[in-house]
Order: structure tokens, then C-alpha cells, then sequence
């Protein structure tokens, strides 16, 4: 996934979901403060997105549908909408990628299938990603920092290293 970057931290009782706000096509940024955080279910789930946005607000759509089918059961949503993804020949062709988490549980959910819990609780996804994720993995072992704040620190930290992501930084907590 080329552009974007969020990052969701699961520390101390409290979990965040941050993202940048910078929007490309190809090498341009067309907008620097999108939204890529979504809270669901009364502020009880927090979704991430990366990917092509329309493809994106599809997942979403689905995902809150999936919620509202199983209702306050946030696991069995996101296994129930990587089995559509996967299998639905017209939501096949979706590129996105989201990160989905509760007051317990955290997921990546992908169009191959895969709906991924880290065992540390840190997710990152987009361009820049990986870089949030190793100043996150950092910033947990080494500071007392709460999850909202490790959120913001890291995504700064990839900002200033990946061309994708800007420090137009967005930040959602479940406590």
C-alpha cells in the first residue's frame, strides 16, 4: 500500500487508532487533512483505512453492516467481512487495507483473507507503516506513554520519514 499511514496502539486499558491526513495521487498530494479514522457502534469500534479511498468507504459500509449483525461481538464482524471479501467476486477487487479494534481486541483485516491480532497490540498500515510501528514498538518498551500519545509520537515519526504521510495527525481513543 503506497500512501497513507495509521498506526493503533493498545496500551493501559486504552487503545488509539491514528492516521495522517495527506492524500496522493501517484506523486501529488491532493489533500493534507482527510479523515482515515472512523468511530463505529456508538464509539465502541474504531476503524483505519489505507487504500483507495472509494474502495475503502465500501469496506467500512460493509464492516458497520457486519457490526450491526453481530452486535457488540467485534471478532465475528471482521472474520464475517474478510470471508465476503475474499469470496465476493466484486469486493475481490478492493484495495484497502483496515485496521479494526474494540476495548479488547485489535485486528488487520485484508482482502486475501487474513484478519491478523498482533501480539504486542500495535498495528500499521500504508506507506508509512512500518516506520510508525517501529517507533511504536519503541516507545512501548522504553516510556510510560499512553497509548494515545505513542499514537501521535509514532505517526510524527513517520512523517518525517515517509514522502506519504504528513504530520496532520488525527487521533481516536477507546478508554
Amino acid at each position: 500500500m503506497k500512501s497513507t499511514t495509521v498506526l493503533s496502539v493498545r496500551r493501559g486499558g486504552e487503545v488509539a487508532v491514528g492516521g495522517d491526513g495527506q492524500v496522493t495521487m501517484g506523486q501529488t498530494i491532493i489533500k493534507a487533512d482527510a479523515r482515515k479514522i472512523r468511530a463505529l457502534a456508538g464509539g465502541k469500534v474504531l476503524t483505519g483505512f489505507a487504500g483507495a479511498t472509494a474502495d475503502a468507504f465500501a469496506l467500512l459500509e460493509r464492516f458497520e453492516a457486519k457490526l450491526k449483525e453481530f452486535p457488540g461481538n467485534t471478532a465475528k464482524a471482521a472474520i464475517e467481512l474478510a470471508k465476503d471479501w475474499r469470496t465476493d467476486r466484486s469486493l475481490r477487487r478492493l484495495e484497502s487495507l483496515l485496521v479494526v479494534v474494540d476495548k479488547e481486541k485489535s485486528f488487520l483485516i485484508s482482502g486475501s483473507g487474513d484478519v491478523i491480532e498482533p501480539e504486542d497490540g500495535i498495528i500499521g498500515i500504508g506507506s508509512g507503516g512500518p516506520y510508525a510501528v517501529a517507533a511504536a514498538r519503541s516507545l512501548m518498551k522504553h516510556t510510560s506513554l499512553s497509548a494515545e500519545e505513542i499514537t501521535r509520537e509514532a505517526l510524527g515519526v513517520a512523517a518525517q520519514i515517509c514522502v506519504y504521510t504528513n504530520s496532520n495527525i488525527t487521533v481516536e481513543v477507546i478508554k
